[in-house]
C-alpha cells in the first residue's frame, strides 16, 4: 500500500460522512469505454459524432441510427462491479458513504449493493413512453427494438416512441438530482472524486460546494482541481480503492 492509499484509509477509517462523486474512470475497469480517453468513443469513427448522434435533436429525427448507435456502443448489460464500486457499497453498508454521485449510466452502482445513488445523467436500465410515460426495463426496450421493422421502439399501450431514461446532449439534468448531489456534497466532511475529468459543466461544478475537511481526487491524469484537492492519487480507481 503506497503512502497516498494509506493516507486516503485513515481518512475513511476516521469518517462516518463521505460523499462519492465519480466519472467514467470508475466504469472503465469493469470494461466499459469511456468518452475522452485515447480509446474513448470520440476519438472512433462513424458515420456522425457521437455527440451528434446521442443529442436530443439526433434522437427525434434519426431514432432508427440513434438506437443502432446506442445498442451497440451504450449498452454493456453483463459488465460487472469492480473493486471501486464494491468499496462504496462497502462503506455504505457501514455507514460511512452518505451517497455515490455519478456521471455513469451503466447502474453499476447499485448492482454491487449501492442504495443511495444519484445518476446525473440517468440510467440505460430504465426507458420510458415520451407520450404516455409507460416504464420498460432494459430487456423490454431491447425486444420492442429488435421487433419493430424500424428498429424504433414503440410503446405497446399508446403507440409512442421509448425513449432511455439518460440525459443527451441538449437536453438539461435533472434539477432534482442536481440539487440533491449538491447538498450531498455540501454537507460531507470527506469528498472522494474519481475517474473524471472534471472538464464537463455542470457536474464538475459540483465540487465546488464541498466545504468539509478533505478532498480526494483519484484520476490517471491530472484535472483542472488537482490544486484544490488535499490529495491526489495518478492511479486507476479500483486499485486505490482496494484496500
Amino acid at each position: 500500500m503506497t503512502s497516498e492509499i494509506a493516507k486516503l484509509k485513515e481518512w475513511v477509517d476516521g469518517c462516518d460522512n463521505i460523499v462519492f462523486f465519480g466519472g467514467a474512470g470508475v466504469s472503465t475497469e469493469s470494461g466499459i469505454p469511456d468518452f475522452r480517453s485515447v480509446d474513448g468513443l470520440y476519438n472512433q469513427q462513424y458515420k456522425y459524432p457521437p455527440e451528434t448522434i446521442l443529442s436530443h435533436t439526433f434522437f427525434l429525427s434519426e431514432t432508427a441510427e440513434f438506437y443502432r448507435f446506442y445498442r451497440a456502443k451504450m449498452l454493456a448489460l453483463d459488465a460487472q462491479p469492480n473493486a471501486a464500486h464494491l468499496k462504496l457499497a462497502e462503506w455504505e453498508r457501514e455507514g460511512k458513504c452518505r451517497a455515490v454521485v455519478t456521471q455513469n449510466i451503466d447502474g453499476l452502482h447499485q448492482k454491487a449493493g449501492s442504495e443511495r445513488v444519484l445518476e446525473l445523467h440517468g440510467s440505460v436500465l430504465r426507458n420510458f413512453c415520451m407520450d404516455c410515460g409507460a416504464a420498460y426495463p432494459v430487456d423490454e426496450l431491447l425486444r420492442l427494438r429488435d421487433e419493430a421493422a424500424d428498429g424504433v421502439p414503440r410503446c405497446p399501450a399508446c403507440g409512442g416512441i421509448v425513449k432511455p431514461d439518460v440525459v443527451l446532449y441538449e437536453e438539461a439534468l435533472d434539477e432534482h438530482t442536481l440539487q440533491a448531489s449538491v447538498d450531498a456534497i455540501a454537507r460531507a466532511d470527506l469528498l472522494v472524486v474519481a475517474g473524471t475529468s472534471l472538464a464537463v459543466y455542470p457536474a464538475a461544478g459540483l465540487i465546488d460546494f464541498f466545504q468539509g475537511d478533505h478532498l480526494v481526487i483519484v484520476n490517471r491524469t491530472p484535472t483542472p482541481r488537482d490544486r484544490q484537492a488535499d490529495l491526489c492519487l495518478a492511479a486507476n480507481v479500483g486499485d486505490v480503492f482496494d484496500f
